[in-house]
């Protein structure tokens, strides 16, 4: 889900309508409490529907961490070297980058809640396959391959289709508070999915399989019961109101202005929904939809409808602030997590790794419920420069951490302090981001961020074989100086009369 990055999530820039939260008098990054509330702040059923998108994410990843450590436990139980299971786990990878941004812009037509509830219902059938095989005898190693092929695919589709759920589900003021919530639940299921995975798998091998199913259905449950509209656009107070803030930023004066419907023959933004006609009825098709459709043109349309999100990125100051800190702040995760398994595999091996991830996990956990209050008492902006600032201690801790338990603590204080600054920059972007575009935003987002993380490994390796272990956090800690002088500069003008 932040996942997600998260899970997670879809980042924007200021082209919202009020309805959307726009905040016209923002002291920070945070979306300020709307003047009056909106229709998702009135709705009787919000706080049910928040509530069943944070168990249908916790859920979810539950069962992920279970299954994700169990499968590679299954393959080399069943004799298959290690090769062919970090082949099956980057074939996993290239199947989320490639189904994001394909997904995404059905999400972002109205599809959202069909594509959650089936994918999820594909995967679990996908997991309850892959556990009948294996209670059945040896399953065959096709069978294994098919299934985790049909399980990532569907995993991504969900994840692309979530992005943009809590725009739809949350008012706006809430949003930090549904962020924080999400990010617990995944920080809950890294701690306890791994531990439950194993002792599952040790009990019975189909066990972990079975669980991730079940996880699978009660998120495609939850998602079936949310009542909140989770079409894009839906809401909207009159037709156009935010193609015309598609594609660049607009002044407070305009955003202050009631929206109204563009000419019938005024041209519309990548991946905006036509208006409607003033009768009510669908729009009539212009020159370039008139005459007969062929599969080349909805293909060409379909990719230019994809690419909308890097149209609204260009546009975007917030957006290029947040895609910057995301990606290098995930790159230097996962250099220094490499970086610490290379340290320690002489030095008590996985139980050491074990350790320092269940470390890390409680103390982000803790950091993500204690985030709504951190970030309301220390306003957004200030969060997030004093957050990046704070990083470059335990990175620059790495490079002389000598033990499991100095690894432990530099790896708990690192995910501690990123938990109130993930809650900002998703909850900022969220806020800022028109809803018919949140998914394709997202996928975007998502795909440079696994795309720079996916050359960390590489780059840890190399530097603990050519210049040894403290090489790796050293570079890490310097590229984080540079991140918080960037943050700070920008972040500063990003505040009501600053230049955009």
């Amino acid at each position: 889900m932040d996942r997600a990055a998260s899970s997670g999530d879809s980042e924007g820039v200021g082209l919202r309508s009020e309805r959307d939260g726009l905040v016209r008098k923002v002291p920070d990054l945070m979306p300020p409490e709307p003047e009056e509330p909106d229709g998702r702040a009135g709705r009787l059923d919000a706080p049910r529907d928040i509530g069943l998108l944070w168990s249908s994410n916790a859920a979810d990843a539950l069962g992920t961490q279970m299954s994700g450590v169990a499968f590679p436990l299954l393959l080399l139980g069943l004799g298959h070297p290690p090769t062919t299971v970090g082949l099956l786990a980057g074939a996993g990878m290239l199947v989320t980058l490639v189904c994001g941004p394909v997904v995404a812009v059905a999400a972002d037509r109205g599809l959202r809640k069909p594509v959650m509830a089936g994918s999820a219902a594909m995967a679990a059938a996908a997991m309850g396959a892959v556990a009948l095989s294996v209670a059945a005898g040896r399953p065959p190693f096709a069978l294994l391959l098919g299934a985790l092929l049909v399980e990532r695919t569907a995993t991504a589709c969900f994840e692309a289709a979530a992005r943009g759920t809590v725009a739809l589900v949350a008012a706006p003021h809430e949003v930090p508070r549904v962020v924080a919530g999400l990010e617990a639940g995944d920080r809950a299921a890294l701690v306890a999915g791994p531990l439950l995975g194993g002792v599952l798998y040790q009990l019975s091998r189909p066990l972990p399989f079975a669980a991730d199913a079940l996880s699978y259905v009660v998120t495609a449950l939850c998602v079936r019961s949310m009542r909140s509209d989770l079409r894009a656009g839906s809401t909207a107070p009159g037709p156009g109101a935010d193609d015309a803030r598609a594609a660049a930023p607009v002044p407070a004066q305009a955003r202050d202005a009631t929206p109204s419907p563009p000419a019938p023959d005024a041209p519309r933004p990548p991946g905006a929904p036509a208006a409607p006609a003033a009768d009510g009825c669908a729009p009539a098709p212009d020159a370039r939809s008139a005459g007969t459709p062929t599969p080349l043109r909805a293909l060409r349309s379909y990719a230019h409808e994809t690419v909308a999100g890097l149209t609204l990125l260009r546009a975007a100051p917030r957006l290029r602030l947040v895609l910057v800190w995301t990606t290098t702040v995930n790159a230097a995760l996962a250099a220094l997590y490499f970086s610490a398994l290379f340290a320690l595999q002489d030095d008590g091996g996985p139980v050491a790794m074990g350790l320092v991830l269940a470390v890390s996990g409680g103390a982000g956990l803790a950091g993500a419920l204690a985030a709504p209050t951190v970030v309301r008492r220390l306003g957004g902006t200030r969060t997030l420069v004093a957050v990046t600032w704070l990083t470059v201690l335990p990175a620059a801790g790495l490079a002389v951490a000598g033990s499991p338990w100095s690894f432990g603590l530099c790896f708990g204080a690192f995910c501690l302090l990123l938990a109130p600054a993930t809650v900002v920059v998703q909850s900022a972007a969220i806020a800022e981001t028109p809803h018919h575009l949140q998914a394709r935003t997202g996928a975007l987002l998502a795909t440079a961020v696994v795309g720079a993380g996916a050359g960390s490994p590489v780059v840890a390796g190399a530097l603990a074989t050519h210049a040894g272990p403290a090489a790796a956090p050293a570079l890490c800690a310097l590229a984080l100086v540079l991140l918080a002088l960037f943050t700070g500069l920008r972040a500063g003008r990003l505040r009501p009369g600053g230049r955009p």
